[in-house]
């Protein structure tokens, strides 16, 4: 069996390298990998330590490249490779336009596709921009549905996926997590303190992001605002890897800049991030990753967010929408930072994202298709 993984960016070379590593374990399969360069920084190091390379790398990121042009650059890149080595499978992982483009060109190709992390919605085509609408797209053409949870199956059930085509895994990050914690976890715990010596200090440390498309206008502003208002407080550091988009840095390090206590540092490679969330005792972000990933090291997130695609982490309490107003989200974070069983009780839910089997469930699919 021949497959073919398309990954585009950092999340997705996380998520999809426990089940490369579980089917390249495998001696009836070959495994080719394509990157299609849609993220180029960090992309090979969050790689590297699954001891993974890719065999086709189509580079096509520009500078301030549309995602018409980038969507059309990966079906044409596709097209040749999958023209030179006719897999029998593409899988594809999430929501990126390099997921929905690698689908489609695989589609036009005569080549079944299976999703990784399918069904996820707000039901909102407009938020996440353009991820929703991805997600949408993907499942149209997609053969086999590899759904993280019962609530993303029940979203495709609705759309009218035949129920025989979806398989409820869990979300392959938690493979991720395991593996990285395991074999790395506390090599990095030691690192990231000696980086970032203030971590030793006897104070709680607030981990923030911010980089979503919807918060450029204005919601960035109100979270930083809010973040600034926290620092005041001698009892806290806050941890914040700056985004390079132009359009938040400058809002990011106007506001913040200059802030006692504010820690802004350029953005951390995945490994690190994962060895800093396991220092926080607080995580604000309007990220989606990160809502699978704390519940996992059970850290409270709040996420600055209208609406999320991860309903499990809100349902499950382990997690709380706070959307971008300033003083909702000074509110529940000092009442997490005040409240100790507040805090518990956010930080004491299991993960509804998986218990770590997601890949090998994947792979026992896959391995049982007839060809």
């Amino acid at each position: 069996m021949d497959i073919l993984v398309v990954i585009g960016t950092r999340p997705e070379a996380i998520k999809m390298a426990p089940l490369i590593r579980r089917l390249r374990g495998e001696s009836s399969v070959r495994v080719n990998l394509c990157a299609t360069g849609q993220h180029r920084e960090m992309f090979a190091t969050a790689l590297e330590p699954f001891e993974i390379e890719t065999d086709f790398n189509l580079d096509l990121m520009r500078e301030a490249q549309p995602l018409a042009d980038l969507t059309a650059a990966v079906l044409r890149g596709l097209q040749g490779i999958l023209d030179e080595i006719r897999p029998d499978i593409v899988l594809v992982q999430g929501d990126t336009s390099s997921t929905f483009a690698a689908s489609l060109a695989a589609f036009y190709a005569g080549v079944r596709v299976g999703h990784v992390e399918a069904g996820l919605r707000t039901g909102d085509p407009l938020a996440p921009w353009p991820e929703e609408l991805n997600r949408r797209l993907t499942a149209q053409v997609a053969h086999w549905h590899f759904a993280p949870t019962e609530t993303a199956r029940s979203n495709l059930l609705a759309e009218s996926i035949a129920p025989n085509r979806i398989f409820v895994t869990g979300n392959t990050v938690i493979d991720a997590l395991e593996w990285i914690l395991s074999s790395m976890g506390d090599q990095l715990r030691e690192n990231i303190r000696n980086r970032f010596p203030f971590l030793a200090d006897d104070k709680k440390l607030l981990l923030a992001t911010v980089h979503r498309r919807e918060n450029q206008r204005g919601g960035a502003a109100r979270v930083c605002a809010a973040l600034r208002t926290l620092a005041r407080r001698e009892d806290i550091n806050v941890l914040l890897p700056v985004h390079p988009n132009p359009a938040i840095k400058p809002v990011v390090e106007e506001i913040l800049g200059s802030t006692p206590r504010v820690h802004l540092v350029e953005p951390l490679d995945y490994f690190e991030f994962v060895a800093t969330m396991n220092e926080a005792h607080l995580i604000v972000t309007d990220s989606g990753g990160v809502q699978e990933e704390a519940p996992y090291l059970g850290v409270p997130v709040l996420v600055t967010r209208e609406k999320t695609e991860r309903p499990e982490a809100v349902a499950v309490g382990a997690a709380r929408l706070v959307g971008t107003d300033t003083a909702e989200i000074l509110r529940q974070s000092y009442m997490l930072l005040d409240d100790r069983d507040a805090h518990e009780a956010m930080a004491s839910t299991s993960s509804p994202f998986g218990d770590g089997l997601a890949s090998a469930r994947i792979a026992k699919v896959l391995l049982n298709t007839p060809r």
